[in-house]
Protein backbone atom coordinates (compact mmCIF):
# COMPACT_ATOMS: atom_id res chain seq x y z
CA UNK A 1 0.00 0.00 0.00
CA UNK A 2 0.88 3.57 -0.66
CA UNK A 3 2.49 5.70 2.02
CA UNK A 4 0.61 8.67 3.02
CA UNK A 5 2.17 11.84 1.71
CA UNK A 6 4.34 14.44 4.25
CA UNK A 7 1.11 16.27 5.37
CA UNK A 8 3.44 19.32 5.12
CA UNK A 9 3.37 19.24 0.77
CA UNK A 10 -0.54 18.23 1.25
CA UNK A 11 -0.50 15.31 -1.24
CA UNK A 12 -0.59 17.68 -4.31
CA UNK A 13 0.73 18.91 -7.44
CA UNK A 14 3.61 21.51 -7.20
CA UNK A 15 5.17 23.94 -9.56
CA UNK A 16 9.03 24.00 -9.26
CA UNK A 17 9.17 27.18 -7.25
CA UNK A 18 6.48 25.63 -4.57
CA UNK A 19 8.21 22.78 -4.66
CA UNK A 20 11.79 24.16 -3.77
CA UNK A 21 10.67 26.57 -0.97
CA UNK A 22 8.50 22.79 0.88
CA UNK A 23 11.90 21.31 0.55
CA UNK A 24 14.16 23.85 2.47
CA UNK A 25 10.56 24.49 4.69
CA UNK A 26 10.47 21.01 5.73
CA UNK A 27 14.52 20.71 5.89
CA UNK A 28 14.46 23.31 8.43
CA UNK A 29 11.37 21.53 10.62
CA UNK A 30 12.69 18.24 10.70
CA UNK A 31 16.88 18.97 10.34
CA UNK A 32 17.25 16.78 7.50
CA UNK A 33 15.36 15.74 4.27
CA UNK A 34 16.23 12.24 2.28
CA UNK A 35 15.93 12.72 -1.41
CA UNK A 36 14.22 9.10 -1.78
CA UNK A 37 11.24 9.73 0.62
CA UNK A 38 10.86 13.30 -1.28
CA UNK A 39 10.29 11.74 -4.58
CA UNK A 40 7.91 9.44 -3.42
CA UNK A 41 6.20 12.20 -1.06
CA UNK A 42 6.55 14.70 -3.89
CA UNK A 43 5.25 11.86 -6.75
CA UNK A 44 8.51 12.84 -8.83
CA UNK A 45 11.47 10.81 -10.26
CA UNK A 46 14.78 10.61 -7.99
CA UNK A 47 16.24 12.62 -10.67
CA UNK A 48 14.37 15.98 -10.31
CA UNK A 49 14.48 15.88 -6.15
CA UNK A 50 18.46 15.55 -6.58
CA UNK A 51 18.17 18.41 -9.25
CA UNK A 52 16.02 20.17 -6.83
CA UNK A 53 18.44 19.83 -3.45
CA UNK A 54 21.73 20.90 -6.06
CA UNK A 55 19.78 24.13 -6.93
CA UNK A 56 18.74 24.42 -3.44
CA UNK A 57 22.86 24.04 -2.26
CA UNK A 58 24.02 26.28 -4.88
CA UNK A 59 21.37 28.95 -3.26
CA UNK A 60 22.93 28.70 0.05
CA UNK A 61 19.63 27.23 0.88
CA UNK A 62 20.13 23.88 1.78
CA UNK A 63 23.88 21.72 2.93
CA UNK A 64 23.91 18.60 0.50
CA UNK A 65 24.69 15.11 2.51
CA UNK A 66 24.46 11.66 1.30
CA UNK A 67 20.99 10.70 0.08
CA UNK A 68 19.98 14.11 1.33
CA UNK A 69 20.31 17.68 2.73
CA UNK A 70 20.46 19.51 5.52
CA UNK A 71 19.21 23.19 6.20
CA UNK A 72 21.89 25.78 5.90
CA UNK A 73 22.78 27.12 9.66
CA UNK A 74 20.54 30.20 10.52
CA UNK A 75 18.53 30.09 7.33
CA UNK A 76 15.08 31.86 7.80
CA UNK A 77 12.15 30.63 5.91
CA UNK A 78 8.70 32.05 4.89
CA UNK A 79 5.86 30.73 7.18
CA UNK A 80 1.95 30.79 6.44
CA UNK A 81 0.74 33.88 7.45
CA UNK A 82 -2.21 32.00 10.01
CA UNK A 83 1.04 30.70 12.24
CA UNK A 84 3.07 34.11 12.03
CA UNK A 85 -0.26 35.55 13.27
CA UNK A 86 -0.35 33.43 16.44
CA UNK A 87 2.75 33.71 16.71
CA UNK A 88 4.46 35.85 19.11
CA UNK A 89 1.56 38.23 19.36
CA UNK A 90 2.29 39.79 22.49
CA UNK A 91 5.73 40.92 21.07
CA UNK A 92 4.08 42.01 17.56
CA UNK A 93 1.58 44.29 19.19
CA UNK A 94 3.90 45.91 21.61
CA UNK A 95 6.76 46.69 18.61
CA UNK A 96 3.03 48.17 16.60
CA UNK A 97 2.36 50.74 19.64
CA UNK A 98 6.15 51.50 19.88
CA UNK A 99 6.95 52.60 15.98
CA UNK A 100 3.51 54.36 16.24
CA UNK A 101 4.20 56.87 18.81
CA UNK A 102 6.11 59.06 16.89
CA UNK A 103 3.55 59.38 13.89
CA UNK A 104 1.40 62.64 13.57
CA UNK A 105 -1.86 63.45 12.81
CA UNK A 106 -1.27 64.51 8.80
CA UNK A 107 1.59 61.94 8.01
CA UNK A 108 1.35 59.70 4.51
CA UNK A 109 2.45 56.21 5.95
CA UNK A 110 2.93 53.40 4.17
CA UNK A 111 3.14 49.58 5.68
CA UNK A 112 4.36 46.97 3.91
CA UNK A 113 2.54 43.70 4.49
CA UNK A 114 2.72 41.09 7.49
CA UNK A 115 1.41 40.45 11.14
CA UNK A 116 3.74 42.88 12.27
CA UNK A 117 3.01 45.32 10.09
CA UNK A 118 -0.51 44.69 10.38
CA UNK A 119 0.09 45.62 14.34
CA UNK A 120 1.54 48.77 13.29
CA UNK A 121 -2.03 49.43 11.62
CA UNK A 122 -3.51 49.10 14.92
CA UNK A 123 -1.81 51.21 17.14
CA UNK A 124 -2.32 53.97 14.56
CA UNK A 125 -6.42 53.89 14.23
CA UNK A 126 -8.10 56.80 14.85
CA UNK A 127 -4.96 58.92 14.02
CA UNK A 128 -6.04 61.45 10.92
CA UNK A 129 -3.60 59.92 8.53
CA UNK A 130 -3.23 59.04 4.48
CA UNK A 131 -2.46 54.96 4.54
CA UNK A 132 -0.71 53.62 2.08
CA UNK A 133 -0.37 49.56 1.75
CA UNK A 134 -0.16 46.59 -0.58
CA UNK A 135 -1.73 43.91 2.29
CA UNK A 136 -5.16 43.52 1.85
CA UNK A 137 -5.82 42.61 5.25
CA UNK A 138 -4.17 46.11 6.27
CA UNK A 139 -6.55 47.41 3.90
CA UNK A 140 -9.36 45.80 5.06
CA UNK A 141 -8.74 47.40 8.92
CA UNK A 142 -7.70 50.52 7.63
CA UNK A 143 -11.11 50.98 5.56
CA UNK A 144 -13.08 50.67 9.28
CA UNK A 145 -11.38 53.55 10.27
CA UNK A 146 -13.15 56.81 9.56
CA UNK A 147 -10.15 59.10 9.93
CA UNK A 148 -7.54 57.47 7.76
CA UNK A 149 -7.65 57.84 4.30
CA UNK A 150 -6.42 54.80 2.52
CA UNK A 151 -4.85 54.07 -0.65
CA UNK A 152 -4.44 50.58 -1.89
CA UNK A 153 -1.89 49.43 -4.67
CA UNK A 154 -2.79 47.52 -7.50
CA UNK A 155 -0.65 44.30 -8.26
CA UNK A 156 -1.23 40.48 -8.60
CA UNK A 157 -2.30 38.55 -5.35
CA UNK A 158 0.74 36.76 -3.70
CA UNK A 159 -2.33 34.73 -2.06
CA UNK A 160 -0.24 32.90 0.95
CA UNK A 161 0.20 36.64 2.49
CA UNK A 162 -2.70 38.43 0.91
CA UNK A 163 -0.04 41.08 -0.45
CA UNK A 164 0.05 42.77 -4.26
CA UNK A 165 3.24 42.28 -5.89
CA UNK A 166 4.49 42.74 -9.36
CA UNK A 167 5.00 46.07 -11.90
CA UNK A 168 1.56 47.68 -11.01
CA UNK A 169 2.33 47.77 -7.13
CA UNK A 170 5.91 49.06 -7.51
CA UNK A 171 4.71 52.04 -9.97
CA UNK A 172 2.03 52.66 -7.98
CA UNK A 173 4.08 53.19 -4.93
CA UNK A 174 6.52 55.18 -6.70
CA UNK A 175 4.23 57.69 -7.59
CA UNK A 176 3.99 58.58 -4.00
CA UNK A 177 6.08 60.08 -1.20
CA UNK A 178 5.63 59.31 2.27
CA UNK A 179 6.67 61.10 5.89
CA UNK A 180 7.10 57.16 7.07
CA UNK A 181 7.72 53.77 5.55
CA UNK A 182 7.12 50.84 8.07
CA UNK A 183 8.68 47.40 6.81
CA UNK A 184 8.52 43.70 7.81
CA UNK A 185 11.44 41.57 7.97
CA UNK A 186 12.00 37.61 7.20
CA UNK A 187 15.39 38.10 9.03
CA UNK A 188 17.84 40.56 10.30
CA UNK A 189 21.76 40.73 10.40
CA UNK A 190 24.53 42.84 10.90
CA UNK A 191 25.94 41.74 7.78
CA UNK A 192 23.38 40.52 5.48
CA UNK A 193 21.15 43.69 6.59
CA UNK A 194 17.46 43.04 6.12
CA UNK A 195 16.37 39.98 3.82
CA UNK A 196 13.28 38.28 2.56
CA UNK A 197 12.26 34.71 1.89
CA UNK A 198 11.02 35.52 -1.21
CA UNK A 199 11.65 37.83 -4.70
CA UNK A 200 8.33 39.09 -4.99
CA UNK A 201 8.23 41.37 -1.90
CA UNK A 202 11.56 43.13 -2.64
CA UNK A 203 11.04 45.56 -5.33
CA UNK A 204 7.77 46.44 -3.26
CA UNK A 205 9.84 46.89 0.15
CA UNK A 206 12.52 48.67 -1.95
CA UNK A 207 9.66 51.06 -3.55
CA UNK A 208 8.67 51.90 0.05
CA UNK A 209 11.40 52.79 0.82
CA UNK A 210 13.12 55.28 -1.60
CA UNK A 211 9.30 56.90 -0.91
CA UNK A 212 9.10 57.25 2.66
CA UNK A 213 11.32 60.18 4.67
CA UNK A 214 11.69 57.66 7.55
CA UNK A 215 12.49 53.78 7.08
CA UNK A 216 11.52 51.69 10.42
CA UNK A 217 11.66 48.02 10.17
CA UNK A 218 9.34 46.32 12.83
CA UNK A 219 10.44 43.06 13.56
CA UNK A 220 10.42 40.17 16.53
CA UNK A 221 13.41 39.18 18.27
CA UNK A 222 13.68 35.85 17.02
CA UNK A 223 14.52 37.39 13.60
CA UNK A 224 17.70 38.50 14.25
CA UNK A 225 21.04 36.70 13.01
CA UNK A 226 19.55 35.16 10.04
CA UNK A 227 19.55 35.45 6.64
CA UNK A 228 17.14 35.02 3.87
CA UNK A 229 16.69 34.41 0.18
CA UNK A 230 16.48 37.71 -0.45
CA UNK A 231 18.57 41.11 -0.09
CA UNK A 232 16.04 43.83 0.99
CA UNK A 233 18.18 46.54 2.53
CA UNK A 234 21.75 47.41 4.33
CA UNK A 235 20.98 48.24 7.52
CA UNK A 236 22.63 51.84 6.17
CA UNK A 237 19.54 52.53 4.31
CA UNK A 238 16.79 52.49 7.72
CA UNK A 239 16.57 54.70 10.39
CA UNK A 240 15.39 52.29 13.09
CA UNK A 241 14.34 48.60 14.11
CA UNK A 242 11.90 48.39 16.48
CA UNK A 243 11.82 45.38 18.04
CA UNK A 244 11.13 43.43 21.60
CA UNK A 245 13.08 42.90 24.74
CA UNK A 246 14.03 39.32 23.90
CA UNK A 247 16.95 40.48 21.61
CA UNK A 248 20.50 39.26 23.06
CA UNK A 249 22.28 42.40 24.63
CA UNK A 250 25.54 41.62 22.63
CA UNK A 251 23.70 41.47 19.39
CA UNK A 252 21.68 44.47 20.37
CA UNK A 253 25.53 46.62 20.40
CA UNK A 254 26.09 45.49 16.93
CA UNK A 255 23.81 47.62 15.61
CA UNK A 256 24.09 50.34 17.89
CA UNK A 257 21.78 53.34 17.85
CA UNK A 258 19.42 51.88 15.56
CA UNK A 259 17.77 49.39 17.74
CA UNK A 260 14.43 50.84 19.38
CA UNK A 261 12.44 48.93 22.26
CA UNK A 262 8.57 48.07 22.41
CA UNK A 263 7.70 48.05 25.77
CA UNK A 264 6.55 44.33 26.45
CA UNK A 265 3.57 43.63 28.42
CA UNK A 266 2.23 47.56 27.73
CA UNK A 267 0.48 46.73 24.13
Amino acid sequence: MREKAHPHFGGRQMDVSERRRGIVELAVREGYVEANRLAHELGVNISTVRRDLDVLASDGLLRRTHGGARPTAGLAVDVPYAQKVRERSTEKAAIGLRAAEDVRDGDTVMLDSGSTTYQVAVALRQKCLTVITNDLRIAKFVSTDPAARLLVTGGELLGSVFTLVGHHTTSFLESYAADWAFLGADAVDVRAGITNTNTFEVPIKRAMLAAAHKTVVVTDSTKFGLTALARVATLGEVDEIVTDGGLDAEVAETFGSQIVYARVGEA
